[in-house]
């Protein structure tokens, strides 16, 4: 087993140790994926957001974790009033706290285990204060069978009405974990805003969110290319996370793997056959001092019919459509194409739930090269993609999203055949 400890003072600053010895978490929000990746980037940490996800139990990951020399602050899915809990019914809170309990006492002498996360985002669209109590009750009983690891919960942004209402609530946190993405640029005025001065780790941060990002006319995200993301993760880790040595603990890049949400590319720091990005690459640099011996390729530009984000760009059925994309010139990449429809509004998660991969419209003509021709023939919402490829499984992507309208009916032209004849 692990002793973890939180200490110092507002004066001071506070910092983690385990084992007596100093711990910063230099982490990523991962699950049950690939820890080794983690590890060899120079990664310490990570974080999961339940105990089993159907397929590998915590107590298997945990075990993967100590042999790379990686620390896990484990997850407790506790429920969220936005799925429908209802946190005034005290018999259901009784039933989840001992349910969350079981595990707890299961996995808390392993040596791989950092911290307890209790739920994820419970402040997300919740009107029932009531689910501090119920947090401050866990945190009780944790800390009674657990005194050696902290506790902390994940928020949804930062805002003063769920700050005080923790602070009056759920006291027991060790501290609190935020979860902010393009906002991050603004951390140390946000937390001045809302009266925070404590420690904090942030356990979710990135590229900029979907939600904040320009949109076209019809109200869809415009989402960073690879390199650009890369670019501000690797600015927002120096200016933000780094230059706070007094009340930050550290941070978990999210995500250490692929995901599904608004586009299959947005979060993931990898793309769905396994390739890395940039992202990695800029994250091995913070955390080692050193890039990888083969870096991910870049996409300077991405255009669609000479137009490029943020612009609306819009066609009709048929039409042919013009892409080309600016890159670094190397021999040994390769460039591919593919149109996807975009996710109904229906369909869209909320809070980075379940989201389906929308699909790929198979009926497309053009090369693979850095131009691009191609034809739709039913109108819609769709995305372009472009990704670059290297033989050492890294990738550069970009996409614009466009808008195929229906062409406009022809007209018949009548002429009038019966001329009146002359006088």
């Amino acid at each position: 087993m692990a002793k973890v400890q939180l200490l110092g003072n507002k004066a001071d600053g506070y910092h983690l140790t385990v084992d007596g010895e100093p711990f910063f978490i230099k982490g990523a929000g991962l699950e049950f994926g690939h820890l080794k990746s983690l590890a060899e980037a120079g990664g310490n940490a990570f974080r999961t957001w339940r105990v089993a996800n159907g397929e590998r139990d915590a107590i298997d990951i945990l075990d993967e974790a100590d042999a790379l020399g990686l620390k896990v602050c484990m997850g407790l899915d506790i429920a969220r009033e936005r799925h429908g809990f209802d946190y005034s019914d005290q018999d259901a809170v009784t039933a989840q706290n001992e349910e969350m309990m079981r595990d707890v006492v299961r996995l808390k002498d392993h040596p791989a285990l950092l911290m307890w996360g209790l739920g994820n985002e419970l402040n997300l669209r919740a009107k029932n204060d009531g689910v501090w109590d119920a947090i401050e009750d866990l945190a009780l009983r944790i800390k009674e069978a657990d005194p050696d690891h902290p506790v902390t919960t994940m928020l949804a942004g930062i805002d003063s009405p769920t700050v005080s209402a923790i602070a009056k609530r759920a006291p027991s946190l060790d501290f609190l974990s935020f979860q902010i993405y393009g906002e991050i640029d603004q951390l140390p005025a946000i937390l001045e805003k809302v009266g925070y001065d404590g420690p904090y780790q942030v356990t979710e941060w990135g590229p900029t969110g979907h939600w904040e990002s320009p949109e076209t006319h019809w109200k869809r995200p415009f989402e960073p290319s690879s390199t650009q993301k890369a670019n501000d993760i690797a600015r927002r880790y120096q200016e933000i996370i780094l230059a706070d040595s007094k009340c930050c603990l550290g941070a978990y890049i999210f995500l250490w793997g692929q995901k599904q949400e608004r586009t299959p590319t947005w979060y993931g720091m990898f793309l769905e056959a396994g390739e890395r990005t940039a992202a990695v690459d800029v994250m091995q640099k913070a955390w080692t001092g050193e890039w990888p011996a083969q870096r991910a390729p870049e996409i300077q530009s991405l255009r669609l019919n000479d137009q490029e984000a943020p612009a609306s760009v819009e066609g009709i059925t048929n039409q042919v459509f013009r892409a080309e994309v600016d890159a670094a010139d190397k021999d040994d990449h390769l460039i591919s194409w593919r149109v996807r429809e975009e996710v109904p509004a229906a369909l869209q998660s909320d809070g980075g739930d379940f989201e389906p991969t929308p699909p790929t419209i198979e009926a497309v003509i053009g090369t693979q090269n850095r131009q691009f021709n191609f034809q739709l023939s039913e109108p819609g919402e769709y995305r372009l993609f472009c990704q670059i490829d290297t033989p050492y499984n890294s990738s550069a992507v970009a996409n614009i999203p466009f808008l195929i309208k229906p062409e406009p009916q022809k007209r018949t032209r009548f002429f009038n055949l019966f001329r009146r004849s002359a006088a």
